[in-house]
C-alpha cells in the first residue's frame, strides 16, 4: 500500500510497544469476549489518561492497545488477518468509507447507540452527522473525535497572519521566501500541498502537462528551503530561534506544542482560498471503528461511548505531547474544562472559520506517480 499518511512519521511506536511486549504477545485469543478488548491506533488512545480509567472501570479485563505510524499500516495488519486481534481501529477519515468497510474489515455500528452523540458535537458535525462516519448504504461505520486544519506554520513576528493566510501557497513561491523556510517532510502532505500550491487538485488524476507544473513547483520548494526535517520538535525550534520563519507542511497539530509553552507567534495558517472549491486547506478527522472480528469484544463499543464523556474527550484532546480540537467540543460540558492557555494554544479563535476554507484530506489520486517525482526532486 503507498499511500501513506506522514501526518505523524515522528512518532515511534516504541512505548506502546513495550506495554504490548510486557503483557504477552498478541493474538487472536486476546481479542474476544467481554474480558479483553484491543485497539489499533494513532498516539492518544493509548496513553494512559485515556486507557487508565477505562481499565479502572472494567477491573479484570485486559485493555491493550498499539499505536500505528501510517493508516495503511494500520489498515494493511487487518487486510493480513488481524481483524481476529483488534476490537477496535483508528484511523482519518477517507480510510473507513473508501477501504475499510467496502473490503468487510469494519462493521457497522449501532444508530441507536451513537447517533445521539452527535447531537452534542461541534456544528460542522452534527448538523447534518458527519457525512464520513456513513457507508454509501448509509451504516454509521466511525465516530469521529480529534481533528484540525493542516496547511502551514509561520512565525507572526516575522510573517503577520493576515498575509499569510492572504498569500496562501504563494508565500513559498515568492523568491524573497529563499533560505526563510523549512519543509517539514510528512511526505503524503508534502504532496497534497504541494498540488495546492501549484493550483491542482490532489484528489483528483494529476496527468499531462500537469505533472510537469507538479514538479517545477516542487523543485522551488525544495531548492528555496533552508531545512528539510521530519522532527516537528526540532522545526518549531528553527522557527522559534529565527532560523525560519515559517515551515510548509504543519498545522494546529504541529504548533500545538510551542503555543502551548506561551509561544504564541508560532501560529496555523489556513489559506482563505485555493484551488479546489475556493479552498486551499486541508483537514485532517480521526474515525474509530468497530472491526469486523468474529469473536468481538463487547468493550469495543463500550470503549467509543466512554471516549465520548467530557473528561476522556478532553484527555484525548490533551495528550501525548500534541494538542488538538475534538468534535465534541460542542457539549458545554467538555469545553468547561478547558482553559484559556488550551483554547489559544489549538487556535479555537479560529477554528470554525478556517475549517470553512478547508477540503476534507482524501487519498492522493496519483499517488505512485507524484511520489515518484517528489522523492526525485527531493533528492536533488
Amino acid at each position: 500500500m503507498s499511500n501513506k499518511l506522514s501526518r505523524r512519521q515522528f512518532v515511534g511506536r516504541s512505548a506502546a510497544l513495550a506495554g504490548l511486549a510486557t503483557a504477552g504477545p498478541l493474538s487472536p485469543a486476546f481479542a474476544a469476549r467481554s474480558d479483553r478488548m484491543n485497539i489499533l491506533c494513532w498516539e492518544g488512545y493509548n496513553s494512559d489518561q485515556v486507557l487508565g480509567p477505562f481499565r479502572d472501570a472494567h477491573p479484570g479485563a485486559t485493555i491493550r492497545a498499539e499505536s500505528g505510524t501510517s493508516d495503511p499500516d494500520m489498515i494493511n495488519k487487518l487486510r493480513a488477518g488481524e481483524t481476529s486481534v483488534w476490537d477496535l481501529i483508528n484511523v482519518n477519515q477517507p480510510w473507513a468509507r473508501d477501504q475499510l468497510y467496502p473490503e468487510g474489515l469494519i462493521k457497522p455500528l449501532n444508530k441507536d447507540r451513537f447517533l445521539p452523540y452527535f447531537d452534542k458535537m461541534l456544528l460542522s458535525f452534527k448538523n447534518p452527522p458527519y457525512e464520513l462516519s456513513f457507508a454509501d448504504d448509509g451504516e454509521l461505520i466511525g465516530m469521529p473525535q480529534r481533528y484540525g486544519p493542516f496547511s502551514f506554520v509561520v512565525n507572526t513576528d516575522k510573517i503577520s497572519r493576515e498575509t499569510a493566510e492572504e498569500q496562501g501557497w504563494n508565500l513559498f513561491l515568492d523568491p524573497a521566501m529563499k533560505d526563510r523556510y523549512g519543509v517539514l517532510t510528512y511526505d503524503n502532505w508534502n504532496i497534497m500541498h504541494m498540488c495546492l500550491t501549484a493550483g491542482l487538485n490532489p484528489f483528483e488524476p494529476v496527468e499531462g502537462a500537469d505533472l510537469e507544473k507538479f514538479r517545477e513547483t516542487a523543485q522551488t520548494i525544495f531548492g528555496g528551503s533552508k531545512l528539510m526535517t521530519d522532527d516537528l520538535v526540532a522545526m518549531n525550534t528553527a522557527l522559534i530561534n529565527g532560523e525560519i520563519d515559517a515551515y510548509f507542511t504543519g498545522g494546529t497539530y504541529t504548533a500545538s506544542p510551542a503555543r502551548y509553552d506561551g509561544l504564541t507567534n508560532v501560529r496555523a495558517i489556513t489559506p482563505r482560498s485555493g484551488p479546489v472549491d475556493g479552498k486551499g486547506g486541508v483537514v485532517w478527522i480521526e474515525l474509530t471503528s468497530a472491526v469486523n472480528n468474529p469473536d468481538p469484544s463487547d468493550l469495543a463499543q463500550e470503549f467509543l461511548e466512554f471516549v465520548q464523556t467530557p473528561e476522556i474527550s478532553k484527555a484525548v484532546a490533551f495528550t501525548e505531547g500534541t494538542y488538538n480540537p475534538v468534535c465534541q467540543m460542542g457539549n458545554e460540558e467538555v469545553m468547561a474544562l478547558f482553559d484559556n492557555e488550551e483554547l489559544d494554544a489549538i487556535q479555537m479563535d479560529t477554528l470554525a472559520e478556517e475549517m470553512e476554507r478547508s477540503l476534507d484530506y482524501q487519498v492522493v489520486a496519483s499517488y505512485d506517480t507524484l511520489i515518484d517525482i517528489y522523492t526525485q526532486e527531493r533528492r536533488s
